[in-house]
């Protein structure tokens, strides 16, 4: 049975006057976050007894994750991702977390609060693609929410051209998926002839044309979507570029213990005072260290969301202060990049670990 996806309205407060049993793994809903389960998991109730209130020893929460508990294959585990049944982000939630239960989310940020409310353990969200670079909208989110980064995942993207039974390509004039999705399949789409419309996501485009029964339009979504809503896929592959490749990442509400006997990755935020060479002299703590940087991408900075930030950056009229946001291979329990990190404090005006995992090698 799929999961109900999980809207702002699952995050309410809790009823104490409730008490009906719910099995430990429904659907989440609206009244899921109403009702205390007597049956419920143990972390389920560290987080309503703290939102009512009550006191807990800190010998019952729970110990920092170990990358090892990344592939365990122990109890079923519940991971948010974004969109509804069929998306690539459940595809990606199934890879990094085999035998989960994909728990579908409306928007980005519901999926943050569900893993901080204990409605789901962790989240896999995306942050880049190949093609269509970075999400920044998870960019600006992982620093506004208190989650860590425990893995990341690379998914190989497959476009599709899905249409109810008995419609042929010719007869299709019109065809909707998100955005980035169309602009990939461009060159196919335009050979085509079909007018393209934009929606939220790739599935959510394919459910529509399945619930409505439409015999002019078809979806650019996945096979798995196909088969989830009774599609037939008219082609296959359809994406401009094979090398499409989306990169998610894994958070949890606590971080996992770095390691140095495999490959790992750290991801950083920090910002500095504007003046000549600052940029400069931030990026050259890596490279005097021989740390190589795989990712660096600059936000606008938002005080509001920098409860540490010292407000001492020093920007000239008319300018616009930056959050640097950089991704580099090497882990936390490698002494060349607490170096490096211990260095770049002494000048960054606020500095961050937003955690520190193993990478994705598989593509």
């Amino acid at each position: 049975m799929l999961s109900s996806p999980i809207s702002h309205e699952t995050f309410q407060p809790p009823t104490m006057a409730a008490t009906r049993i719910n099995p430990p793994h429904n659907p989440i809903t609206s009244t899921s976050y109403q009702k205390l389960p007597s049956n419920a998991n143990w972390r389920f109730r560290i987080s309503v007894s703290a939102i009512q209130g009550e006191g807990k020893s800190t010998s019952s929460l729970p110990r920092p994750l170990t990358s090892t508990d990344l592939t365990s294959e122990g109890s079923r585990i519940r991971v948010a991702y974004q969109g509804v049944p069929g998306a690539y982000s459940e595809s990606a939630a199934e890879k990094a977390y085999p035998n989960c239960e994909a728990v579908p989310c409306e928007q980005f940020e519901t999926a943050f609060e569900a893993v901080e409310r204990w409605l789901v353990d962790r989240a896999v969200l995306p942050i880049e693609n190949s093609l269509g670079g970075s999400i920044h909208r998870n960019y600006d989110l992982l620093l506004r929410h208190r989650l860590h980064i425990v893995g990341e995942v690379k998914l190989a993207i497959r476009h599709c051209l899905l249409a109810n039974h008995g419609v042929k390509v010719e007869h299709l004039k019109r065809v909707l998926s998100h955005p980035q999705a169309l602009a990939q399949c461009e060159n196919t789409l335009t050979r085509l002839g079909i007018v393209r419309e934009a929606v939220d996501d790739t599935a959510g485009a394919a459910k529509h044309v399945a619930l409505h029964e439409l015999d002019d339009t078809g979806a650019v979504a996945s096979a798995a979507a196909a088969k989830i809503y009774g599609l037939n896929l008219l082609l296959q592959d359809i994406q401009d570029y094979s090398d499409n490749v989306t990169r998610f990442l894994m958070l949890a509400r606590e971080p996992i213990i770095p390691r140095t006997d495999r490959p790992f990755k750290t991801s950083i935020v920090f910002s500095l005072d504007e003046g000549p060479g600052m940029l400069f002299k931030a990026l050259a703590v890596f490279a005097m260290r021989q740390i190589n940087l795989t990712k660096i991408e600059s936000r606008p900075l938002q005080r509001q969301a920098l409860p540490a930030h010292n407000g001492s950056t020093n920007e000239s009229p008319g300018s616009f202060p930056y959050l640097f946001y950089v991704d580099f291979q090497a882990s936390m329990a490698d002494q060349r990049a607490q170096n490096a990190l211990s260095h770049l404090k002494e000048f960054a005006t606020f500095l961050s670990v937003l955690g520190s995992y193993p990478e994705d090698v598989s593509i």
